[in-house]
Protein backbone atom coordinates (compact mmCIF):
# COMPACT_ATOMS: atom_id res chain seq x y z
CA UNK A 1 0.00 0.00 0.00
CA UNK A 2 1.69 3.27 -1.11
CA UNK A 3 1.90 6.20 1.29
CA UNK A 4 1.80 9.82 0.14
CA UNK A 5 3.02 12.84 2.10
CA UNK A 6 0.96 16.02 1.66
CA UNK A 7 1.41 19.43 3.29
CA UNK A 8 -1.50 19.88 5.67
CA UNK A 9 -2.07 23.60 5.12
CA UNK A 10 -1.94 23.23 1.34
CA UNK A 11 -4.42 20.36 1.48
CA UNK A 12 -6.82 22.32 3.70
CA UNK A 13 -6.55 25.32 1.36
CA UNK A 14 -7.46 23.11 -1.60
CA UNK A 15 -10.36 21.57 0.32
CA UNK A 16 -11.57 25.03 1.39
CA UNK A 17 -11.77 24.10 5.06
CA UNK A 18 -9.53 23.58 8.08
CA UNK A 19 -9.83 20.32 10.02
CA UNK A 20 -8.44 19.09 13.29
CA UNK A 21 -6.28 15.98 13.00
CA UNK A 22 -9.11 13.83 14.34
CA UNK A 23 -11.66 15.37 11.98
CA UNK A 24 -9.45 14.74 8.96
CA UNK A 25 -8.67 11.22 10.18
CA UNK A 26 -12.40 10.54 10.32
CA UNK A 27 -12.90 12.00 6.84
CA UNK A 28 -10.17 9.72 5.48
CA UNK A 29 -11.73 6.71 7.22
CA UNK A 30 -15.15 7.53 5.76
CA UNK A 31 -13.56 7.67 2.30
CA UNK A 32 -11.76 4.34 2.77
CA UNK A 33 -8.30 5.78 3.49
CA UNK A 34 -6.11 5.96 6.57
CA UNK A 35 -4.21 8.92 7.98
CA UNK A 36 -1.07 7.03 8.91
CA UNK A 37 1.03 9.73 10.55
CA UNK A 38 1.16 13.45 11.30
CA UNK A 39 4.75 14.62 11.03
CA UNK A 40 7.07 17.33 9.68
CA UNK A 41 9.85 17.35 7.11
CA UNK A 42 12.40 17.77 9.92
CA UNK A 43 11.04 14.76 11.80
CA UNK A 44 10.97 12.66 8.62
CA UNK A 45 14.63 13.39 7.88
CA UNK A 46 15.61 12.66 11.47
CA UNK A 47 13.71 9.35 11.34
CA UNK A 48 15.37 8.27 8.08
CA UNK A 49 18.92 9.28 8.99
CA UNK A 50 18.82 8.67 12.73
CA UNK A 51 20.19 12.19 13.24
CA UNK A 52 18.80 15.64 13.77
CA UNK A 53 17.90 17.18 10.41
CA UNK A 54 19.57 20.23 8.95
CA UNK A 55 18.35 23.71 9.79
CA UNK A 56 16.97 24.03 6.25
CA UNK A 57 14.31 21.38 6.86
CA UNK A 58 10.76 22.68 7.18
CA UNK A 59 8.60 22.48 10.30
CA UNK A 60 5.43 22.50 8.17
CA UNK A 61 2.95 19.78 9.14
CA UNK A 62 2.80 16.85 6.71
CA UNK A 63 0.01 14.29 6.56
CA UNK A 64 1.14 10.81 5.53
CA UNK A 65 -1.86 8.98 4.07
CA UNK A 66 -2.09 5.31 3.11
CA UNK A 67 -3.61 4.89 -0.36
CA UNK A 68 -5.00 1.59 -1.74
CA UNK A 69 -2.54 0.15 -4.26
CA UNK A 70 -5.09 0.24 -7.10
CA UNK A 71 -6.19 3.87 -6.60
CA UNK A 72 -3.60 5.54 -8.82
CA UNK A 73 -5.83 8.64 -9.04
CA UNK A 74 -5.27 9.39 -5.33
CA UNK A 75 -1.45 9.38 -5.39
CA UNK A 76 -1.15 13.17 -5.52
CA UNK A 77 -2.72 16.22 -3.88
CA UNK A 78 -4.70 17.07 -7.01
CA UNK A 79 -6.42 13.70 -7.32
CA UNK A 80 -7.01 13.31 -3.58
CA UNK A 81 -8.46 16.78 -3.08
CA UNK A 82 -10.84 16.47 -6.05
CA UNK A 83 -12.01 13.04 -4.81
CA UNK A 84 -12.62 14.33 -1.26
CA UNK A 85 -14.51 17.39 -2.50
CA UNK A 86 -16.76 15.20 -4.66
CA UNK A 87 -17.23 12.83 -1.72
CA UNK A 88 -18.46 15.75 0.40
CA UNK A 89 -20.81 16.90 -2.40
CA UNK A 90 -18.83 20.14 -2.75
CA UNK A 91 -17.83 19.49 -6.35
CA UNK A 92 -19.35 17.81 -9.39
CA UNK A 93 -17.26 15.01 -10.96
CA UNK A 94 -15.21 16.63 -13.76
CA UNK A 95 -15.60 15.57 -17.39
CA UNK A 96 -12.26 14.73 -18.97
CA UNK A 97 -11.86 15.34 -22.69
CA UNK A 98 -9.28 14.47 -25.32
CA UNK A 99 -9.30 17.33 -27.84
CA UNK A 100 -7.66 18.12 -31.17
CA UNK A 101 -5.90 21.43 -31.82
CA UNK A 102 -8.00 23.97 -33.74
CA UNK A 103 -5.70 23.50 -36.71
CA UNK A 104 -5.61 19.71 -37.11
CA UNK A 105 -2.51 19.98 -39.26
CA UNK A 106 -0.64 21.03 -36.11
CA UNK A 107 -1.41 17.85 -34.21
CA UNK A 108 1.75 16.46 -32.62
CA UNK A 109 3.05 13.12 -33.93
CA UNK A 110 5.29 10.45 -32.43
CA UNK A 111 6.75 8.15 -35.07
CA UNK A 112 7.94 4.71 -33.95
CA UNK A 113 10.66 2.83 -35.82
CA UNK A 114 10.83 -0.94 -36.33
CA UNK A 115 13.85 -1.29 -34.03
CA UNK A 116 11.80 -0.23 -30.98
CA UNK A 117 10.00 -3.60 -31.13
CA UNK A 118 13.23 -5.23 -29.89
CA UNK A 119 13.17 -3.48 -26.52
CA UNK A 120 10.10 -1.33 -25.57
CA UNK A 121 7.47 -1.92 -28.25
CA UNK A 122 4.72 0.49 -27.12
CA UNK A 123 4.40 4.24 -26.78
CA UNK A 124 1.60 6.66 -25.86
CA UNK A 125 1.65 10.45 -25.55
CA UNK A 126 -0.39 13.57 -24.77
CA UNK A 127 -0.04 17.35 -24.59
CA UNK A 128 -1.19 19.62 -21.74
CA UNK A 129 -1.69 23.22 -22.97
CA UNK A 130 -1.59 26.43 -20.97
CA UNK A 131 -0.42 24.88 -17.72
CA UNK A 132 0.05 27.21 -14.75
CA UNK A 133 2.40 25.68 -12.18
CA UNK A 134 3.16 26.84 -8.65
CA UNK A 135 6.11 25.50 -6.69
CA UNK A 136 3.79 23.07 -4.90
CA UNK A 137 1.92 21.83 -7.99
CA UNK A 138 5.23 21.44 -9.85
CA UNK A 139 6.62 19.31 -7.00
CA UNK A 140 3.38 17.28 -6.99
CA UNK A 141 3.69 16.70 -10.76
CA UNK A 142 7.20 15.27 -10.34
CA UNK A 143 6.20 13.23 -7.27
CA UNK A 144 3.21 11.62 -9.03
CA UNK A 145 5.50 10.40 -11.81
CA UNK A 146 7.80 8.86 -9.20
CA UNK A 147 4.85 7.18 -7.43
CA UNK A 148 3.56 5.74 -10.71
CA UNK A 149 7.05 4.51 -11.63
CA UNK A 150 7.28 2.56 -8.38
CA UNK A 151 3.68 1.35 -8.33
CA UNK A 152 1.92 0.33 -11.55
CA UNK A 153 5.09 0.73 -13.67
CA UNK A 154 7.00 -1.77 -11.48
CA UNK A 155 10.11 0.40 -11.15
CA UNK A 156 9.97 1.47 -14.82
CA UNK A 157 10.15 -2.09 -16.18
CA UNK A 158 6.59 -1.89 -17.55
CA UNK A 159 6.26 1.86 -18.20
CA UNK A 160 8.64 4.83 -18.23
CA UNK A 161 7.32 8.41 -18.19
CA UNK A 162 8.96 11.36 -19.90
CA UNK A 163 7.67 14.95 -19.54
CA UNK A 164 9.06 17.79 -21.66
CA UNK A 165 8.66 21.53 -22.26
CA UNK A 166 6.97 21.49 -25.66
CA UNK A 167 8.05 25.07 -26.43
CA UNK A 168 11.75 24.02 -26.41
CA UNK A 169 11.36 21.18 -28.93
CA UNK A 170 9.92 20.73 -32.41
CA UNK A 171 7.68 17.92 -33.63
CA UNK A 172 7.17 15.48 -35.21
CA UNK A 173 9.00 13.29 -32.72
CA UNK A 174 10.74 9.99 -33.43
CA UNK A 175 10.87 7.03 -31.06
CA UNK A 176 13.87 4.95 -32.10
CA UNK A 177 16.21 2.27 -30.72
CA UNK A 178 19.92 2.68 -31.47
CA UNK A 179 23.24 1.16 -30.38
CA UNK A 180 24.38 2.99 -27.21
CA UNK A 181 27.45 4.52 -28.86
CA UNK A 182 25.18 6.25 -31.40
CA UNK A 183 23.17 8.04 -28.71
CA UNK A 184 24.70 11.26 -27.40
CA UNK A 185 23.02 14.03 -25.43
CA UNK A 186 23.16 16.10 -22.24
CA UNK A 187 21.15 14.19 -19.66
CA UNK A 188 19.00 15.95 -17.08
CA UNK A 189 21.05 17.66 -14.33
CA UNK A 190 24.41 16.77 -15.91
CA UNK A 191 27.11 19.16 -17.07
CA UNK A 192 27.89 17.99 -20.64
CA UNK A 193 26.96 15.72 -23.50
CA UNK A 194 27.77 12.03 -23.09
CA UNK A 195 27.11 8.87 -25.04
CA UNK A 196 24.62 6.36 -23.66
CA UNK A 197 27.51 4.08 -22.72
CA UNK A 198 29.16 6.87 -20.73
CA UNK A 199 25.85 7.73 -19.05
CA UNK A 200 25.32 4.12 -17.97
CA UNK A 201 28.77 4.18 -16.38
CA UNK A 202 28.10 7.57 -14.77
CA UNK A 203 24.77 6.48 -13.28
CA UNK A 204 26.07 3.12 -12.03
CA UNK A 205 26.78 4.83 -8.70
CA UNK A 206 23.78 7.19 -8.76
CA UNK A 207 21.59 6.70 -5.68
CA UNK A 208 18.28 6.67 -7.58
CA UNK A 209 19.04 5.82 -11.20
CA UNK A 210 21.33 2.81 -10.69
CA UNK A 211 18.32 0.60 -9.88
CA UNK A 212 16.95 1.08 -13.41
CA UNK A 213 20.10 0.48 -15.46
CA UNK A 214 19.62 -3.29 -15.62
CA UNK A 215 16.42 -2.85 -17.66
CA UNK A 216 18.31 -1.97 -20.86
CA UNK A 217 22.02 -2.40 -20.01
CA UNK A 218 22.44 -5.76 -21.78
CA UNK A 219 20.37 -4.82 -24.83
CA UNK A 220 22.20 -4.22 -28.15
CA UNK A 221 19.98 -1.15 -28.70
CA UNK A 222 18.73 1.53 -26.30
CA UNK A 223 15.42 3.37 -26.75
CA UNK A 224 15.65 7.08 -27.51
CA UNK A 225 13.15 9.83 -28.39
CA UNK A 226 14.21 12.77 -30.59
CA UNK A 227 12.52 15.80 -32.06
CA UNK A 228 12.63 16.82 -35.74
CA UNK A 229 15.92 18.67 -35.16
CA UNK A 230 17.63 15.63 -33.62
CA UNK A 231 17.38 16.96 -30.05
CA UNK A 232 17.15 14.02 -27.61
CA UNK A 233 14.13 14.26 -25.34
CA UNK A 234 14.79 11.12 -23.33
CA UNK A 235 16.49 7.74 -23.14
CA UNK A 236 13.74 5.70 -21.48
CA UNK A 237 13.54 4.24 -18.92
CA UNK A 238 16.70 5.89 -17.52
CA UNK A 239 16.82 9.67 -17.95
CA UNK A 240 15.29 12.66 -19.74
CA UNK A 241 17.30 15.21 -21.70
CA UNK A 242 18.39 18.48 -20.11
CA UNK A 243 17.28 20.54 -23.14
CA UNK A 244 13.53 19.84 -22.77
CA UNK A 245 13.40 19.84 -18.97
CA UNK A 246 10.24 20.99 -17.20
CA UNK A 247 10.46 24.18 -15.11
CA UNK A 248 8.04 26.38 -13.18
CA UNK A 249 7.71 28.56 -16.29
CA UNK A 250 6.69 25.67 -18.56
CA UNK A 251 3.31 26.34 -20.20
CA UNK A 252 2.92 23.45 -22.64
CA UNK A 253 3.91 19.91 -21.63
CA UNK A 254 4.57 16.99 -23.94
CA UNK A 255 4.08 13.70 -22.07
CA UNK A 256 5.40 10.44 -23.52
CA UNK A 257 5.25 6.96 -22.02
CA UNK A 258 7.21 4.05 -23.46
CA UNK A 259 6.24 0.59 -22.30
CA UNK A 260 6.38 -3.16 -22.49
CA UNK A 261 2.69 -3.30 -21.48
CA UNK A 262 0.31 -1.10 -23.49
CA UNK A 263 -2.57 -1.32 -20.98
CA UNK A 264 -0.36 -0.11 -18.14
CA UNK A 265 0.93 2.73 -20.33
CA UNK A 266 -2.62 3.91 -21.05
CA UNK A 267 -3.47 3.80 -17.32
CA UNK A 268 -0.35 5.83 -16.45
CA UNK A 269 -1.01 8.44 -19.15
CA UNK A 270 -4.70 8.81 -18.22
CA UNK A 271 -3.77 9.17 -14.53
CA UNK A 272 -1.25 11.96 -15.21
CA UNK A 273 -3.56 13.79 -17.60
CA UNK A 274 -6.65 13.56 -15.37
CA UNK A 275 -4.75 14.80 -12.31
CA UNK A 276 -2.96 17.78 -13.89
CA UNK A 277 -5.30 18.90 -16.66
CA UNK A 278 -7.00 20.92 -13.91
CA UNK A 279 -4.13 23.44 -14.30
CA UNK A 280 -4.67 23.82 -18.08
CA UNK A 281 -6.29 26.86 -19.70
CA UNK A 282 -9.06 24.53 -20.91
CA UNK A 283 -9.62 22.72 -17.62
CA UNK A 284 -9.72 18.89 -17.65
CA UNK A 285 -8.79 18.81 -21.32
CA UNK A 286 -5.72 17.26 -22.97
CA UNK A 287 -4.52 17.52 -26.55
CA UNK A 288 -4.33 14.38 -28.66
CA UNK A 289 -1.03 13.05 -30.04
CA UNK A 290 -0.85 10.69 -33.03
CA UNK A 291 1.29 7.58 -32.53
CA UNK A 292 2.46 6.20 -35.87
CA UNK A 293 3.48 2.58 -35.36
CA UNK A 294 6.12 0.73 -37.45
CA UNK A 295 3.36 -0.90 -39.54
CA UNK A 296 2.11 2.64 -40.40
CA UNK A 297 -1.07 2.20 -38.35
CA UNK A 298 -2.08 5.31 -36.39
CA UNK A 299 -3.39 5.47 -32.83
CA UNK A 300 -4.46 8.62 -31.01
CA UNK A 301 -3.74 9.18 -27.32
CA UNK A 302 -4.82 9.97 -24.68
CA UNK A 303 -7.98 7.93 -24.99
CA UNK A 304 -9.65 9.31 -21.83
CA UNK A 305 -12.34 6.75 -22.54
CA UNK A 306 -15.56 6.53 -20.52
CA UNK A 307 -17.43 3.25 -20.27
CA UNK A 308 -20.70 2.13 -18.73
CA UNK A 309 -21.48 -0.68 -16.30
CA UNK A 310 -25.00 -1.72 -15.31
CA UNK A 311 -25.58 -3.10 -11.81
CA UNK A 312 -28.80 -4.39 -10.28
CA UNK A 313 -30.07 -2.61 -7.17
CA UNK A 314 -31.10 -5.92 -5.60
CA UNK A 315 -27.62 -7.40 -6.08
CA UNK A 316 -25.86 -4.31 -4.70
CA UNK A 317 -27.96 -4.46 -1.53
CA UNK A 318 -27.46 -8.22 -1.18
CA UNK A 319 -23.66 -8.08 -1.51
CA UNK A 320 -23.27 -5.29 1.03
CA UNK A 321 -26.02 -6.29 3.45
CA UNK A 322 -28.16 -3.14 3.23
CA UNK A 323 -31.61 -2.28 1.90
CA UNK A 324 -31.48 1.04 0.07
CA UNK A 325 -33.42 2.43 -2.89
CA UNK A 326 -31.95 2.84 -6.35
CA UNK A 327 -31.85 6.65 -6.13
CA UNK A 328 -29.92 6.57 -2.88
CA UNK A 329 -27.43 4.04 -4.24
CA UNK A 330 -26.91 6.20 -7.34
CA UNK A 331 -26.22 9.23 -5.12
CA UNK A 332 -23.69 7.21 -3.13
CA UNK A 333 -21.87 6.28 -6.34
CA UNK A 334 -21.86 9.93 -7.45
CA UNK A 335 -19.96 10.71 -4.24
CA UNK A 336 -17.27 8.22 -5.35
CA UNK A 337 -16.70 10.00 -8.71
CA UNK A 338 -18.90 7.46 -10.54
CA UNK A 339 -21.73 9.33 -12.32
CA UNK A 340 -24.82 7.15 -12.01
CA UNK A 341 -28.47 7.20 -13.03
CA UNK A 342 -31.39 4.90 -12.31
CA UNK A 343 -32.96 2.91 -15.13
CA UNK A 344 -35.78 0.66 -13.88
CA UNK A 345 -34.43 -1.64 -11.19
CA UNK A 346 -30.87 -1.11 -12.39
CA UNK A 347 -28.21 1.57 -12.01
CA UNK A 348 -26.19 2.71 -15.04
CA UNK A 349 -22.71 3.68 -13.84
CA UNK A 350 -20.31 5.77 -15.92
CA UNK A 351 -16.67 4.83 -15.27
CA UNK A 352 -14.33 7.82 -15.87
CA UNK A 353 -10.77 7.45 -17.22
CA UNK A 354 -9.43 8.35 -13.76
CA UNK A 355 -10.91 5.17 -12.25
CA UNK A 356 -8.98 2.34 -13.91
CA UNK A 357 -9.36 0.38 -10.67
CA UNK A 358 -12.98 -0.47 -11.57
CA UNK A 359 -12.57 -3.86 -13.24
CA UNK A 360 -15.71 -5.72 -12.15
CA UNK A 361 -19.18 -4.97 -10.68
CA UNK A 362 -17.89 -5.93 -7.21
CA UNK A 363 -15.59 -2.87 -7.37
CA UNK A 364 -18.72 -0.76 -7.78
CA UNK A 365 -20.36 -2.55 -4.84
CA UNK A 366 -17.29 -1.72 -2.74
CA UNK A 367 -17.59 1.98 -3.57
CA UNK A 368 -21.25 1.91 -2.52
CA UNK A 369 -20.23 0.32 0.79
CA UNK A 370 -17.55 2.98 1.37
CA UNK A 371 -19.92 5.85 0.61
CA UNK A 372 -22.68 4.29 2.75
CA UNK A 373 -20.21 3.87 5.62
CA UNK A 374 -18.95 0.54 6.90
CA UNK A 375 -19.98 1.50 10.42
CA UNK A 376 -23.53 2.14 9.22
CA UNK A 377 -24.01 -1.39 7.91
CA UNK A 378 -26.25 -3.26 10.33
CA UNK A 379 -24.45 -6.06 12.15
CA UNK A 380 -26.24 -9.40 11.83
CA UNK A 381 -25.56 -12.95 12.88
CA UNK A 382 -24.33 -15.28 10.11
CA UNK A 383 -27.16 -17.21 8.47
CA UNK A 384 -25.15 -20.44 8.68
CA UNK A 385 -23.56 -22.06 11.71
CA UNK A 386 -20.17 -23.73 11.44
CA UNK A 387 -17.74 -25.23 13.93
CA UNK A 388 -14.10 -24.29 13.51
CA UNK A 389 -11.31 -26.68 14.32
CA UNK A 390 -7.57 -26.84 13.88
CA UNK A 391 -6.15 -28.37 10.72
CA UNK A 392 -5.13 -31.93 11.72
CA UNK A 393 -1.64 -31.58 10.24
CA UNK A 394 -1.05 -28.34 12.15
CA UNK A 395 -2.35 -29.86 15.39
CA UNK A 396 0.00 -32.85 15.01
CA UNK A 397 2.89 -30.50 14.21
CA UNK A 398 2.29 -28.47 17.38
CA UNK A 399 2.22 -31.64 19.50
CA UNK A 400 5.46 -32.92 17.95
CA UNK A 401 7.19 -29.57 18.46
CA UNK A 402 6.42 -29.65 22.17
CA UNK A 403 7.72 -33.22 22.61
CA UNK A 404 10.93 -32.63 20.59
CA UNK A 405 11.65 -29.50 22.62
CA UNK A 406 11.24 -31.56 25.79
CA UNK A 407 13.83 -33.96 24.35
CA UNK A 408 16.42 -31.17 24.60
CA UNK A 409 16.28 -29.67 21.10
CA UNK A 410 15.76 -25.97 20.32
CA UNK A 411 13.34 -25.01 17.57
CA UNK A 412 14.54 -22.80 14.72
CA UNK A 413 12.28 -20.87 12.36
CA UNK A 414 14.14 -20.15 9.12
CA UNK A 415 13.23 -18.42 5.87
CA UNK A 416 11.17 -20.28 3.28
CA UNK A 417 13.29 -18.69 0.54
CA UNK A 418 17.00 -19.30 0.09
CA UNK A 419 19.71 -19.07 -2.55
CA UNK A 420 20.21 -21.68 -5.27
CA UNK A 421 23.59 -22.55 -3.76
CA UNK A 422 22.00 -23.25 -0.37
CA UNK A 423 19.77 -26.04 -1.66
CA UNK A 424 22.10 -27.27 -4.41
CA UNK A 425 25.87 -26.61 -4.58
CA UNK A 426 26.43 -26.42 -0.81
CA UNK A 427 24.63 -29.75 -0.39
CA UNK A 428 26.42 -31.38 -3.30
CA UNK A 429 23.32 -31.27 -5.52
CA UNK A 430 22.68 -30.09 -9.06
CA UNK A 431 20.02 -27.36 -9.10
CA UNK A 432 18.69 -28.69 -12.43
CA UNK A 433 17.75 -32.01 -10.83
CA UNK A 434 15.86 -30.47 -7.89
CA UNK A 435 12.09 -29.81 -8.06
CA UNK A 436 12.72 -26.25 -6.90
CA UNK A 437 10.39 -23.31 -7.47
CA UNK A 438 12.47 -20.36 -8.72
CA UNK A 439 11.66 -16.72 -8.00
CA UNK A 440 11.36 -14.80 -11.29
CA UNK A 441 12.73 -11.49 -10.00
CA UNK A 442 14.52 -12.08 -6.67
CA UNK A 443 15.30 -9.03 -4.56
CA UNK A 444 18.58 -10.51 -3.27
CA UNK A 445 20.82 -13.51 -3.93
CA UNK A 446 19.62 -14.94 -0.60
CA UNK A 447 16.05 -15.34 -1.88
CA UNK A 448 16.28 -17.04 -5.29
CA UNK A 449 14.27 -20.24 -4.76
CA UNK A 450 11.72 -21.72 -2.37
CA UNK A 451 13.50 -24.23 -0.12
CA UNK A 452 13.26 -27.92 -0.99
CA UNK A 453 14.92 -28.96 2.29
CA UNK A 454 15.04 -27.66 5.87
CA UNK A 455 18.72 -28.60 6.27
CA UNK A 456 20.27 -25.41 4.77
CA UNK A 457 18.32 -23.21 7.19
CA UNK A 458 19.58 -25.15 10.22
CA UNK A 459 23.15 -25.12 8.90
CA UNK A 460 23.00 -21.34 8.46
CA UNK A 461 21.58 -20.97 11.98
CA UNK A 462 24.52 -22.96 13.37
CA UNK A 463 27.00 -20.92 11.29
CA UNK A 464 25.54 -17.71 12.74
CA UNK A 465 25.90 -19.01 16.32
CA UNK A 466 29.43 -20.45 16.37
CA UNK A 467 30.29 -18.40 19.43
CA UNK A 468 27.60 -20.13 21.48
CA UNK A 469 28.62 -23.06 23.73
CA UNK A 470 28.27 -26.59 22.33
CA UNK A 471 26.30 -28.72 21.78
CA UNK A 472 23.84 -27.15 19.35
CA UNK A 473 20.73 -29.27 19.07
CA UNK A 474 18.30 -27.68 16.63
CA UNK A 475 15.12 -28.82 14.91
CA UNK A 476 12.49 -27.42 12.60
CA UNK A 477 9.10 -28.70 11.46
CA UNK A 478 7.92 -26.56 8.54
CA UNK A 479 6.83 -26.68 4.93
CA UNK A 480 9.10 -27.01 1.94
CA UNK A 481 7.91 -26.17 -1.58
CA UNK A 482 8.25 -28.68 -4.42
CA UNK A 483 7.49 -28.19 -8.09
CA UNK A 484 4.50 -30.31 -9.13
CA UNK A 485 2.91 -30.09 -12.58
CA UNK A 486 -0.18 -31.97 -11.38
CA UNK A 487 -1.32 -29.12 -9.13
CA UNK A 488 -3.20 -26.01 -10.23
CA UNK A 489 -0.37 -23.64 -9.32
CA UNK A 490 2.46 -25.93 -10.45
CA UNK A 491 3.83 -26.50 -6.93
CA UNK A 492 2.84 -28.02 -3.59
CA UNK A 493 3.77 -27.62 0.06
CA UNK A 494 5.10 -30.59 2.00
CA UNK A 495 5.56 -30.69 5.80
CA UNK A 496 9.10 -31.80 6.72
CA UNK A 497 10.95 -32.49 9.98
CA UNK A 498 14.68 -31.86 10.31
CA UNK A 499 17.01 -32.06 13.32
CA UNK A 500 20.73 -31.38 13.72
CA UNK A 501 23.14 -32.30 16.52
CA UNK A 502 26.32 -30.20 16.33
CA UNK A 503 29.05 -31.10 18.83
CA UNK A 504 32.74 -32.02 19.17
CA UNK A 505 31.80 -35.71 18.87
CA UNK A 506 29.58 -37.20 16.13
CA UNK A 507 26.70 -38.12 18.47
CA UNK A 508 24.89 -40.47 16.09
CA UNK A 509 23.12 -41.97 19.09
CA UNK A 510 21.59 -38.55 19.89
CA UNK A 511 19.96 -38.25 16.49
CA UNK A 512 19.00 -41.94 16.45
CA UNK A 513 17.40 -41.53 19.89
CA UNK A 514 15.44 -38.51 18.71
CA UNK A 515 14.25 -40.47 15.66
CA UNK A 516 13.09 -43.33 17.90
CA UNK A 517 11.21 -40.87 20.12
CA UNK A 518 9.66 -39.20 17.07
CA UNK A 519 8.43 -42.53 15.70
CA UNK A 520 7.20 -43.57 19.15
CA UNK A 521 5.05 -40.43 19.25
CA UNK A 522 3.62 -41.37 15.85
CA UNK A 523 2.99 -44.93 17.08
CA UNK A 524 5.30 -46.45 14.45
CA UNK A 525 7.37 -49.38 15.87
CA UNK A 526 11.02 -50.12 15.02
CA UNK A 527 10.25 -53.13 12.83
CA UNK A 528 11.19 -53.64 9.15
CA UNK A 529 7.89 -55.38 8.43
CA UNK A 530 5.29 -53.39 10.34
CA UNK A 531 7.05 -50.12 11.18
CA UNK A 532 10.30 -48.39 10.24
CA UNK A 533 13.97 -49.25 9.90
CA UNK A 534 17.26 -47.68 8.82
CA UNK A 535 18.97 -48.52 5.54
CA UNK A 536 22.46 -47.60 4.32
CA UNK A 537 22.33 -44.90 1.68
CA UNK A 538 24.70 -42.78 -0.38
CA UNK A 539 23.80 -39.11 -0.62
CA UNK A 540 26.07 -36.40 -2.04
CA UNK A 541 25.25 -34.15 0.93
CA UNK A 542 26.87 -36.53 3.44
CA UNK A 543 30.25 -38.26 3.83
CA UNK A 544 30.42 -41.66 2.10
CA UNK A 545 29.06 -44.49 4.26
CA UNK A 546 27.94 -41.97 6.89
CA UNK A 547 24.33 -41.71 5.76
CA UNK A 548 21.19 -43.75 6.34
CA UNK A 549 17.66 -43.31 5.11
CA UNK A 550 14.57 -43.90 7.20
CA UNK A 551 12.28 -46.47 5.61
CA UNK A 552 8.65 -46.70 6.73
Amino acid sequence: MPTIGIKRDLLFKTLGKKYTDDEFRNLCFDFGLELDEVTTEKQMIAKETGQESSSGASEEIIYKIDIPANRYDLLCLEGLSVALLIFQNKLEPPTYKAAFPKDKSKIQKLIMTESTQKIRPYAVAAVLRGVKFTQDSYASFIDLQDKLHHNIARKRTLVAIGTHDLDTIQGPFTYDALPPDQIKFQALNTDKERTATELMELFSSHAQLKQYLHIIRDSPVYPVIKDSNGVVLSMPPIINGHHSRITLDTKNIFIECTATDLTKAIVVLDTLVCAFSMYCTAQYQAEVVEIIRPDKSVEKYPKLAYRKEVVATKKVNKYIGINEGSDHLANLLNKMCLKSRVCGGEIVVEIPPSRHDILHPVDIYEDVAIAFGYNNILKTLPKTSTIGYQEPLNKLTEQLREQIAQAGFTEALTFSLCSRDDVAAKLGKDIATLPAVHIANPKTLEFQVARTSLLPGLFKTIAANKNMPLPHRLFEISDVVLRDSDTEVGARNERHFCAVNYNKSPGFEVIHGLLDRFMQLLNIPFNPDTGYCLRAHDDSTYFPQRCAEVVV
